[in-house]
């Protein structure tokens, strides 16, 4: 009996450690989304009764509606770059040697790799100091792109190792150009790994504070929109834009990971 127990109890203990592992790490998230339910003002228990008159409220808001809009056509612009750069550049990658491959797409992976606030002050420094340019949404997409690109090349790349290349050659035997054997071939063939990728763009893309509140030089996004607001108020409509961007980012990533056909 006590040899049985003891496995047994080791078992409830790592339950425990992974319940109370998931409860911090999730109870956050939890609260912030119950709140943005509750009628009381102030973000605390007790919450007051039901009511969605913070979303409405929002809803009223035409600052916020200037920060969503222009969250969503950044968003758009990094997904449509990022996918398109990211694409040419892993049909690039899938020509070179495997060692070439892998020191060109670590640099690439740079901009994921260090700080956010790193590439932030790099990109600033760049474009005003270095080209003397002006801060605004185009440079917002440039920094997102940077680090989306990455994302969108290793998907990209995952799929073109499993495509079939006898297919492109078929077709070039057969009197098609370049283009029509990559529009008429590979493009069905990869168009799943697209739009997943560009998805994941735009989830990034939505997601970013730092280098958004950094290069966007006036208006806002949603992340600095919240951030705005946090510096002035802290109501439950707080809760009501973190619950908003929340549903947005899981969806376009959960969207994404069906889209590729993820098998993990």
């Amino acid at each position: 009996m006590d040899h049985e127990a003891a496995p047994w109890s080791a078992v409830m203990i790592w339950r425990i450690i992974l319940a109370a592992f998931l409860l911090f790490m999730l109870g956050p998230i939890l609260l912030v989304v119950l709140f943005s339910f509750g009628s009381n003002a102030l973000i605390g228990f007790p919450m007051g009764d039901l009511t969605l008159g913070w979303y409405e409220r929002l809803a009223a808001d035409t600052g916020f509606h200037s920060a969503f809009w222009t969250s969503l056509i950044v968003a758009l612009a990094t997904a449509i770059l990022a996918t398109l750069t990211g694409t040419l550049a892993a049909m690039g990658l899938m020509k070179v040697t495997p060692a070439a491959a892998r020191g060109i797409l670590s640099a690439l992976s740079l901009p994921v790799l260090l700080p956010p606030l790193v590439v932030a002050i790099a990109i600033v420094v760049l474009i005003v100091r270095g080209l003397g340019l002006r801060l605004g949404l185009p440079v917002v997409v440039l920094g997102h792109i940077l680090v989306a690109q990455p994302f969108v090349i290793l998907i990209v790349m995952a799929r073109l190792q499993r495509f079939d290349q006898s297919a492109v050659d078929a077709a070039r035997d057969l009197g098609a150009t370049r283009l029509e054997a990559f529009r008429l071939v590979t493009l069905p063939q990869i168009a799943s790994a697209l739009v997943g990728a560009a998805l994941v763009s735009a989830a990034i893309s939505l997601d970013d504070f730092i280098i958004a509140s950094f290069t966007i030089g006036g208006g806002n996004t949603i992340s600095t929109f919240v951030w705005g607001k946090m510096r002035t108020t802290l109501d439950p409509s707080i809760n009501a834009i973190a619950t908003i961007l929340l549903v947005l980012t899981v969806g376009l990533s959960a969207l994404a990971l069906r889209v590729t056909r993820y098998k993990g």
